[in-house]
């Protein structure tokens, strides 16, 4: 029975990161003509519809009335108002490569704050993992050239992304009493809020009101990108990733974050006719390496999966 649910938490993870990775081809041109605003919050609204009509239909479960909120809100603000806040805000303010850089350390933030707040010591392996991983996101990220923007500004939102990040995973973890599906349902009405919110704010300051409000209609590749990300990341590859914590932990479902990367990558080369270089190469071999490592295990070193967390979660 651990043995499956393991399984099942590896398989969560990996295509999570796969539904992020490939979110790379829908926004690489959709970006171009909207602020990040306008498509963080399109894409929330769009998640909050479609969500809502899977518990209206009875496809998704969500039994809030009479539970103690609180550390839902905690989960909801650290992702992903939080963490798109600093993200959006460090990649626009750093280059591309730093951004990459300073947000491959995810990993091993989150395993930092799991032996901190969980008291969950990580195994020798799962550090070892983590950190083979970690390099191999970066030789990715560098590949392609190391520039500097200098601003401390762009850095210190990015770490923001980073702590916000590990601190929702911990979090999500201790929230032992809401299922997925009902933490995934939160996140999803907050986002909404918080950036519909905020795009509307620069859309009067602007006075691009009408252009926001039309903004998907308009553009074909903008509304492939908000239908991708809405669905496609904010519903399912949250809820997966959800699981992947209720299954696995916070510690090895943290371990298969830089596959995104690679699959982005990847994504580029085959769709975009991105050249592969060797860089990229090896940096993709250290990734799915380091992914190996973090979740072997031995006797000793075998993680306590959290039953009624795993429960909760089916």
């Amino acid at each position: 029975m651990e043995k499956k649910k393991i399984i099942k938490g590896c398989l969560c993870a990996v295509f999570c990161e796969i539904l992020f990775g490939l979110s790379y081809l829908f926004t690489k041109h959709a970006t171009t003509s909207v602020s990040p605003l306008t498509l963080l919050s399109w894409r929330f609204l769009v998640a909050f519809l479609v969500i809502n009509l899977c518990v209206a239909t009875g496809v998704v479960k969500v039994r809030l009335r009479g539970k103690r909120l609180l550390p839902l809100f905690w989960i909801a603000i650290f992702q992903p108002v939080i963490y798109f806040a600093g993200e959006t805000a460090g990649i626009n303010l750093t280059t591309a490569s730093e951004s990459g850089a300073v947000l491959s350390i995810i990993p091993a933030a989150t395993l930092m704050a799991g032996a901190l707040i969980l008291r969950e010591k990580p195994t020798k392996l799962q550090v070892t993992g983590v950190c083979v991983t970690m390099a191999g996101v970066m030789v990715c990220v560098l590949s392609k050239g190391m520039e500097a923007s200098f601003n401390p500004t762009g850095y210190l939102m990015l770490l923001m992304a980073v702590v916000s990040y590990s601190l929702y995973s911990v979090f999500s973890e201790r929230a032992v009493s809401f299922s997925s599906a009902e933490k995934t349902y939160v996140m999803i009405a907050f986002g909404a809020i918080a950036f519909t919110a905020a795009a509307l704010a620069q859309s009067l300051r602007t006075g691009t009101l009408p252009e926001f409000l039309s903004a998907p209609f308009a553009n074909p590749s903008l509304l492939a990108a908000v239908l991708y990300q809405g669905i496609g990341c904010s519903i399912m590859a949250f809820l997966l990733y959800n699981l992947a914590i209720a299954y696995i932990g916070t510690n090895r479902s943290a371990s298969f974050v830089g596959i995104s990367t690679v699959v982005s990558i990847l994504a580029g080369v085959v769709f975009l006719k991105e050249r592969f270089s060797v860089l990229q190469a090896a940096g993709t071999f250290f990734v799915i390496g380091g992914v190996y490592l973090a979740n072997l295990t031995r006797g000793s070193e075998r993680p306590q999966l959290n039953e009624k967390e795993t429960k909760k979660a089916e």
